[in-house]
């Protein structure tokens, strides 16, 4: 329906479900059972077209547990979903019954046979296993653009490709073995001998009836035939039923059937994987042709030659990238028929590659390009072009209309058929009206993606894109026998035309295979299997106008994997589609009541647990900063009083942070005389009776810090603007930390010692970037703060010509935003690395390991690699906690809102090294939250780079 609603869910009812939630909050508790109606909205949407809410959400974390809801589910005639990170493209993990998520510990990763074999639970994400297998020059074969976003789970299970695995190295082609949990509770490992046995014993019956299929299908030589035509091409429509040919033993069958099978089948638990080569040595060429048939006949030539990758472009795609920035002049321009052709090559070393090149070079002679083939191993270049194929998808959903959503369906075609069905597709665009849509696709494989912008709050929207969608399917299945899902899986967006594209008898096989494995009907229902002709057209997910912010969000939830309140309460992703409903209801006033209840949970789910890094713009391709969204909507919370106060803390500034520094001395004095473990106690009392209205006290708050002595450093010192933050000038060390002086304080001592001369603006003590405004939505606060500090600034150096050095990283992407152009601005982690490094040498590195974390200022600032290396240079062990990204410390959040730091950090315990003697960042809140969670002082990188230099002679 274009509302978006579901006719499930009308017809079932919550009721039949308080039974299951009662169950599954017994076993499991509440904390991992959603049933509030702001989250359950949340996991209604995946990343595709479809919304579906469910009545439950369960978050599941071993294989018993699967088993326990499978068990319920069965009992009960409960549809039941798997759902892995939610970034399928065609409705298949939505469920308006039980949604089965994985939780956080299906996350093992085991190398094995030096880096040959991978075995992977469900919940590890694609580009965690290669990052695993990079030191054996290996990965995963399957290679899809949402590898650093997609989990093994799903990608097993839609058997998904990308731009250089094709049809030889995807899931289904590099599967060793698998542990698989069955629709009736059966668990088998077909990489374990005794499973196995013990599997073949209790499952006779099923193993005997899927070799009866496969020895009938192999004996139909029109139907073996067809099967093996059909995915001799990326396919998948439908479920993997080349298993019934390509083996003969009914356990190879039934493990193989699994890939691709959406969660219709069973639950793949584990996988082992066969990897492939990554070879480190690369080259590009972006290859321009007069028209689509001129590239196609160079696709056919190139795929004789060891090209890793060749990326279509049609001319329309081209364009919707040729003014964005950093994109080469030589894409600008050109006539309407030209077509691009992205192509790279590999090899294990240079003399390869360059013996590759040579290869590809010579064929390429004997088609017509518009220049010259000229592959470069620059990254630089490198980059530019593959900026160009990464930027087109992003491209299409940035311009789009408020409202609409952005489509990228994807089909396959035989290579010698691509030329004409790509001019076909191009046809059916203009027939259709889609004027803006593009093509791009893996011409390897004939696989070919098109994108377009589609309106599903209108009805005549709706039949366009039913009609629109015949015509593709007749094109795609009459026309050329292609696929009408290539790597996307089939979903609920194909599930009606699976007979139409396998024809007859090879649908009823695959009805047949579902009704052998899933008799009960519970897995996913709708998905693959469908008798609904309609179903593509129902439960349409609604994209309502909610903020300019936000509205160019297309829900592919590439940014959940950065959010620290993931897990907690919302994601980015989920905060925009609880704002977006709750936008719609406000506007239409259909339904006052639920419009309150879910802003009341949106509250805290939405507002208070978002620490608005801004590390979730840094993952989506539109480029869209949800925690902007955040920021605004608490400004518009506030009061008339709430500004006015906020403005006299402005204009008193320096006061403010005085009485911050007494309540810290307060604290210290109360560690000295009660104790630390009484004041703690003290202070949780205080703020349970306070409604948590009183700051969280943690063992590692420092002491009150103390503004740094003026008039530091030879006169002929190289000068610079230090400008120490408020957090900095107001918290000193932390209660058991090596060093006892501030940052400041050490910070001046290690420029003077590199030959600088650092000098204070008027007025320090009361100065601020607003940073601390601007988190609680205070804008005017904020800018009229940074005005100030500018103003300072300029009266030191009004030419510019001095940087500018800031001791926090938050603080100095803010500057460095508000500031462009006017002064140079350094982060503390730039000033060392970049400019007193030079001057400095290390007179014995750090023996014990340190931790280094790279806060979410820092990695948007693109500081990382600055930071780890100061402390490589440092330290004889650095370790870098993988899975900790922000700390969720947010400023102050994790005085106000500790659980949102405990959840961000929960990880780091078991990363801190063994005789570790410290951590380090560039964030003195950061640093107190850490040093809580880890049991080892965090302070900043200033500290090291000094304790272990010394001026260069």
């Amino acid at each position: 329906m274009p509302d978006g609603t579901s006719s499930d869910t009308v017809v079932r009812g919550s009721g039949a479900y308080a039974g299951a939630i009662r169950e599954f909050t017994g076993l499991f508790g509440s904390d991992r059972v959603v049933h509030d109606p702001l989250r359950l909205l949340a996991y209604g949407t995946d990343a595709s077209f479809y919304r579906l809410i469910p009545q439950v959400v369960v978050k599941v974390e071993s294989e018993a547990e699967v088993l326990a809801v499978l068990a319920a589910c069965r009992r009960d005639g409960l549809p039941v979903t798997f759902r892995a990170a939610g970034t399928s493209l065609s409705g298949q993990a939505v469920s308006d019954s039980v949604l089965m998520m994985l939780g956080e510990k299906w996350d093992r990763v085991t190398v094995e046979k030096a880096g040959a074999l991978v075995r992977l639970q469900p919940g590890v994400l694609g580009a965690d296993a290669n990052r695993r297998l990079a030191s054996h020059a290996r990965k995963i074969g399957p290679d899809p653009a949402s590898i650093d976003s997609a989990k093994i789970g799903g990608i097993a299970a839609n058997n998904s490709s990308g731009m250089c695995c094709g049809t030889s190295d995807n899931s289904y082609k590099t599967l060793v073995s698998m542990r698989l949990l069955l629709a009736d509770g059966t668990l088998v490992d077909t990489g374990d001998a005794d499973s196995v046995a013990r599997f073949r014993a209790s499952h006779r019956d099923l193993l005997g009836k899927l070799d009866e299929l496969g020895r009938a299908t192999r004996a139909d030589e029109t139907l073996a035939r067809r099967i093996r035509d059909k995915f001799a091409i990326k396919n998948t429509t439908g479920y993997s039923i080349n298993a019934l040919v390509d083996f003969e033993d009914p356990l190879e069958i039934l493990q193989h059937l699994m890939i691709g099978s959406e969660g219709t089948l069973g639950f793949i638990a584990e996988i082992t994987y066969r990897t492939v080569p990554e070879h480190a040595h690369k080259a590009s060429a972006l290859l321009l042709f007069p028209d689509i048939g001129e590239a196609c006949r160079a696709v056919a030539l190139l795929k004789a030659t060891p090209v890793a990758a060749v990326e279509l472009m049609d001319r329309p795609a081209l364009r919707s990238v040729e003014d964005k920035p950093g994109m080469p002049a030589a894409i600008r321009g050109l006539g309407d028929g030209v077509t691009a052709l992205l192509v790279e090559v590999r090899g294990e070393d240079a003399a390869e590659l360059n013996a590759r090149i040579s290869q590809v070079s010579a064929v390429l002679g004997g088609v017509e390009t518009l220049a010259p083939a000229a592959f470069t191993s620059d990254p630089d270049e490198f980059g530019k072009l593959w900026k160009i194929r990464k930027g087109l998808f992003p491209a299409v959903g940035a311009v789009r209309r408020a409202g609409t959503t952005v489509i990228i369906e994807d089909v396959a075609f035989r290579i010698a058929d691509l030329a004409a069905a790509t001019l076909d597709l191009q046809t059916l665009f203009e027939k259709h009206g889609y004027h803006e849509a593009i093509i791009f696709g893996h011409a390897l494989d004939g696989n070919l993606h098109f994108v377009f912008t589609q309106d599903f709050a209108i009805d005549a929207e709706v039949e366009r894109y039913a009609a629109f969608m015949d015509d593709v399917c007749k094109l795609v299945v009459d026309k050329y026998d292609g696929s009408l899902k290539a790597e996307h899986g089939t979903g609920r967006n194909m599930a009606p035309f699976v007979e139409m594209e396998w024809g007859r008898d090879a649908y009823r096989l695959m009805r047949s295979i579902k009704d052998l494995l899933d008799p009960d009907g519970i897995l996913n229902p709708g998905v693959i299997i469908c008798d609904d002709p309609q179903a593509h057209l129902k439960d349409l997910k609604p994209l309502p106008k909610a903020d300019p912010l936000v509205d160019t969000c297309i829900e592919c939830g590439f940014c959940e994997r950065m959010c620290p309140s993931a897990g907690l309460t919302l994601t980015p992703r989920q905060r925009i589609v609880g704002w977006r409903e709750i936008s719609h209801l406000s506007d239409t006033g259909t339904d006052p009541e639920r419009e309150a209840g879910l802003r009341t949970l949106y509250d805290y789910q939405g507002l208070e647990t978002c620490a608005a890094c801004g590390l979730c713009a840094t993952a989506c391709p539109v480029g869209i900063e949800t925690g902007l969204l955040t920021k605004a909507l608490r400004g518009r919370r506030q009061s008339t009083l709430g500004h006015r106060i906020a403005g006299i803390a402005g204009r008193h500034f320096g006061g403010a942070l005085a009485a911050a520094r007494f309540g810290l001395g307060a604290v210290a004095l109360s560690n000295r005389t009660l104790g630390p473990a009484a004041t703690r106690r003290l202070a949780d009392y205080g703020r349970r009776i306070s409604g948590g209205r009183l700051p969280k006290i943690g063992p590692a708050l420092p002491g009150p810090a103390s503004l740094p002595a003026a008039g530091q450093g030879d006169a002929s010192g190289t000068p610079v603007i230090y400008l120490p933050s408020c957090a900095n000038r107001t918290f000193g060390a932390s209660p058991g930390a090596p060093e006892t002086d501030a940052v400041p304080d050490r910070l001046v001592s290690l420029m003077v010692k590199a030959g600088y001369r650092p000098i204070f603006p008027d007025g320090l003590a009361g100065l601020c970037c607003g940073q601390a405004f601007e988190s609680k939505g205070l804008d005017r606060e904020a800018d009229a703060k940074t005005a100030e500090l500018a103003a300072a600034v300029i009266a030191v150096d009004d030419y510019g010509r001095i940087p500018v050095v800031m001791d926090a990283s938050a603080c100095t992407l803010r500057l460095k935003k508000m500031l462009a152009g006017r002064v140079t601005v350094l982060d503390s982690i730039e000033f060392l690395h970049d400019h007193a490094m030079p001057r400095l040498e290390v007179v014995a590195k750090q023996a014990e390991p340190v931790l280094v974390h790279v806060n979410c200022s820092a990695q948007r600032l693109g500081l990382g690699d600055k930071i780890v290396g100061l402390a490589r240079a440092c330290a004889e062990t650095v370790v870098v906690p993988e899975g900790v990204g922000c700390c969720g410390f947010a400023g102050d959040k994790g005085f106000s809102t500790p659980e949102l730091n405990d959840h961000a950090l929960r990880r780091l315990p078991d990363a801190v090294p063994a005789g570790c003697e410290g951590g380090y960042s560039s964030n003195r809140t950061c640093e107190i939250g850490l040093s809580d969670h880890s049991g080892v002082p965090y302070r900043s990188i200033v500290y090291l780079v000094d304790r272990v230099t010394r001026r260069r002679p």
